[in-house]
């Protein structure tokens, strides 16, 4: 049972409460190319973010904060959701939505932003994810937000860079698996493992192609299909490339 509160200036008293029947009928629209109701499926599952994040209420973390990165990691779930899984698509945005609440404390306490930049990085990523096809550059978003290109770079580079390995690249149920764990083996790995020089001297094994492809992926946060339209291939082998560069990193550290 929901109680009545604000976040976001969002009155979730007012927030839609649909059934799984609409639910599979407006996720079907969207995935077969109907952009115009992309906002409303997006304020229909509001309430979901909102069941995500009251677990991490106890952190004494800005709840405003946490609500939009539960809701960046909605409009991820809706992005990468494919009709053939077996799955709900409520199942499915859940982890999804915590992975990216769980990534977003975890760098926060290890890297301090300052406000301004978070908000920043918040409208940056919003418009690169509302829209994955567009493949919008850093320029494209400073000219919407009215900023400068630097001031987008220097956000998008500090909420990031340090999430983007620990990106969800397959979910489904409880199964979600994220970089890390393709990755890692059975030994433990310490949790500042990105900083190890064993994965550096890793990924700077890979040829040019794989090499670029893990930069734009798990360091610049692009999509696969904005790698394929900027390096000029298809998305199927972005997605073979990625793969094995994966393997190949994974072979190198173990």
């Amino acid at each position: 049972m929901y109680k009545k509160v604000e976040i976001c200036g969002i009155s979730t008293d007012s927030l839609p409460k649909v059934g799984q029947a609409q639910t599979e009928m407006m996720l079907t629209r969207l995935k077969n190319g109907d952009e115009s109701i992309r906002e409303e499926f997006i304020r229909c599952n509001l309430r979901l973010v909102l069941s995500v994040i009251r677990k991490f209420g106890y952190r004494g973390e800005n709840m405003d904060d946490i609500f939009q990165i539960g809701c960046i990691g909605l409009i991820k779930a809706i992005n990468n959701f494919d009709l053939k899984y077996d799955v709900k698509f409520s199942t499915y945005a859940v982890p999804m939505i915590a992975g990216e609440v769980k990534r977003y404390l975890r760098d926060a306490g290890a890297i301090r932003v300052s406000r301004s930049i978070k908000d920043v990085a918040y409208k940056a990523m919003k418009i690169k994810e509302s829209n994955p096809s567009a493949a919008k550059e850093n320029k494209d978003i400073a000219q919407q937000l009215g900023i400068s290109v630097k001031k987008v770079d220097e956000a998008m580079k500090a909420i990031c860079e340090p999430a983007s390995l620990h990106e969800y690249v397959f979910g489904s149920d409880n199964d979600g698996l994220t970089v890390m764990d393709q990755l890692k083996d059975e030994k433990n790995i310490e949790d500042n493992w990105v900083d190890n020089i064993a994965l550096k001297e890793a990924v700077a094994s890979l040829d040019e192609k794989e090499m670029l492809i893990i930069n734009l992926r798990y360091y610049k946060g692009r999509t696969q299909n904005e790698v394929a339209k900027k390096i000029g291939i298809s998305q199927a082998q972005v997605s073979r490339i990625e793969k094995n560069a994966l393997a190949a990193i994974k072979r190198q550290m173990t």
